[in-house]
């Protein structure tokens, strides 16, 4: 890997405050997971550039607030328009900056930032408020529901644009100004959507971007007694610290963190179907989803030729260069996180776990120009006790471990036995047996019979350590609007 000073990056971020690009004095690297080496320089923003970035979307506020639902939809749908006529660029860069496959970004990540746009320009024009009448009072009460003000929306590292779309867009649509901070190490989508704002009618100051880290940048953003409501998708341990810094406002919070999601598999699973299905939950984007399956836990009698055949699919999965199209898998985001990664296997190992296949069993064939990326294979592990630090933690890679059960209450109680509640998925034809279990887990979400199979007019959001609050179509609205009641007397 080449030393910083030895590298000259080609791209220097700037935020993008009041409609225009404001340099920073200070800079952080950026690096190409595929390759080690910097890929561009991104604001080492802080309380100042925040200041700046929430004042200009206060001033933003009372015009954008008063636009029709229809005026505000009209430039969500512009904005999706532009992002979808430069496709295969921001496909590029998002593939470059995160490490994932060009075909996940093209599949993915880029239609799905696009129709988030769409999805809640539309579904803005469609929401209806409460209506009663009092006769015995001569009253009419009737409800509104006004934006909130600015936003302060902070988004992860493994879905940048996608994520990023999913809060910015609600927000607008109801009225909101936006500060965003990304997140440092994944920033250039967002600095590339910047460029579209002004095509899209989207006027100064109501879509904010500031790039920094969270220590600097979010804390400041966190902290500002002028704005009133923070989403946060990311980890469990900085949540604590948005809820602790936001209480003296009172700020309204919604809170996407962490998942430990199980998959439960019984003995009338279609297993063809489970399997594939299952390979891909558990290993896509490198296993840097939130919705991942990291435990997997399978009913006795077919645990046997379950874990044979789960294997073999695995061993099939390929993982390499992103823009290779045959690879399913590419970097893991940072060489830290690659060996964090790691130490949860070799601690497994040395509990005496079963590493089947992936890492430290297979060795990856790379270009040479990867050879110092931050990948690694997708790995399986069995003979894990529950209890183990690889069965109760967050791992966010490509590691899952399967583990035998016998009675459908075992397999529920287990599937439950973590902090977190995030997602999980459930295999079965019994009809009766996927409702009763999908009720009695603990989770957000419950996909029976598939994985990621996502309504946007569906709530999203976790149980416990996972999260506070729900987004998505009706939820985002009630989020990013407060209700107002109002009483005539006639």
């Amino acid at each position: 890997m080449l030393k910083n000073s030895e590298v000259r990056p080609n791209l220097v971020l700037e935020n993008f405050i009041g409609g225009k690009f404001v340099s920073c004095q200070q800079h952080i690297d950026s690096y190409d997971p595929s390759t080690g080496e910097v890929y561009c320089k991104v604001p080492d923003s802080g309380k100042e550039e925040v200041d700046a970035a929430v004042a200009a979307a206060k001033n933003a506020f009372p015009q954008w607030s008063a636009c029709s639902p229809q005026q505000r939809a009209d430039v969500l749908n512009k904005l999706a328009d532009l992002i979808e006529a430069d496709m295969e660029e921001f496909v590029q860069a998002e593939s470059r900056d995160q490490g994932k496959t060009i075909i996940f970004a093209r599949t993915v990540d880029i239609p799905r930032a696009a129709y988030n746009f769409r999805f809640f320009a539309s579904s803005v024009l469609h929401h209806t408020t409460d209506c009663s009448l009092m006769d015995h009072m001569g009253c009419l009460n009737y409800t509104i529901r006004c934006p909130v003000g600015v936003a302060g929306l902070i988004s992860p590292w493994n879905l940048p644009l996608y994520l990023l779309t999913w809060k910015i867009a609600p927000a607008i649509a109801t009225g909101n100004t936006v500060v965003a901070k990304p997140s440092e190490m994944t920033s250039v989508t967002a600095w590339m959507m910047c460029k579209l704002m002004q095509r899209a009618g989207v006027p100064p100051g109501v879509v904010n971007i500031v790039f920094g880290t969270g220590l600097k940048a979010g804390d400041a953003l966190v902290g500002h007694p002028d704005v009133p409501l923070i989403s946060f998708t990311g980890s469990t341990k900085t949540a604590q610290r948005i809820t602790e810094r936001s209480a003296p406002f009172c700020k309204k919070l919604s809170l996407e963190l962490g998942g430990k999601n199980p998959a439960i598999i019984f003995a009338d699973a279609d297993l063809d179907k489970c399997i594939e299905t299952t390979v891909r939950s558990s290993f896509s984007n490198q296993g840097e989803i939130c919705l991942c399956t990291s435990r997997i836990y399978v009913e006795k009698s077919i645990y046997v030729e379950f874990l044979e055949r789960f294997v073999a699919a695995t061993k099939k999965w390929k993982t390499g260069a992103p823009s290779d199209p045959s690879n399913n898998n590419g970097a893991l985001i940072s060489k830290e996180h690659l060996e964090k990664v790691r130490s949860f296997v070799a601690a497994a190992k040395s509990e005496g776990g079963v590493i089947h296949c992936g890492e430290g069993v297979d060795k990856l064939d790379l270009p040479e120009r990867n050879k110092s990326g931050f990948f690694m294979p997708a790995t399986v592990i069995t003979g894990i006790s529950d209890t183990s630090s690889i069965m109760q933690e967050e791992i966010f890679g490509p590691v899952t471990c399967i583990s035998p059960f016998d009675t459908e209450d075992e397999a529920v109680s287990r599937g439950n036995g973590v902090r977190y509640g995030l997602a999980a998925t459930v295999w079965s034809r019994d009809v009766g047996r996927v409702h009763r279990v999908a009720q009695r887990l603990q989770a957000g979400l419950v996909w029976t019979n598939c994985w990621l199979v996502r309504d946007l007019n569906l709530p999203f959001g976790g149980m416990k350590s996972s999260g506070v609050g729900r987004e998505g179509g009706k939820d985002s609205y009630h989020f990013f609007t407060e209700v107002k009641s109002i009483t005539i007397k006639h």
